[in-house]
């Protein structure tokens, strides 16, 4: 499991410009079973997206495909972890 935390690098307009196509972006891989959860970090400087990829190159891969990594819009920081536990409901994700 992996936490991918964004943080923007140009002006919520640039943000703003690209969100449609990020949000398609975000839509491929949920389809993928790969995104579980998303969103904007409060205050909006960048945002949160819980992964689950076999390694941390698949992270990487994913993250190519980013519009907001290609505009050079967000800096990427991935976080590598082990769930230990879980609501059962969340159990399904994992």
């Amino acid at each position: 499991m992996y936490i991918i935390d964004l943080v923007y690098q140009k002006d919520l307009d640039e943000v703003e410009r690209f969100l449609p196509e990020h949000k398609q972006y975000l839509d491929k891989y949920y389809a993928l079973n790969k995104f579980i959860c998303s969103g904007r970090k409060n205050p909006r400087n960048g945002g949160i997206i819980l992964c689950r990829a076999e390694n941390l190159q698949e992270v990487k891969s994913i993250i190519k495909e980013d519009p907001f990594n290609r505009e050079k819009i967000a800096a990427y920081k991935i976080i590598e972890f082990e769930p230990s536990k879980s609501n059962n409901a969340f159990k399904s994700c994992l």
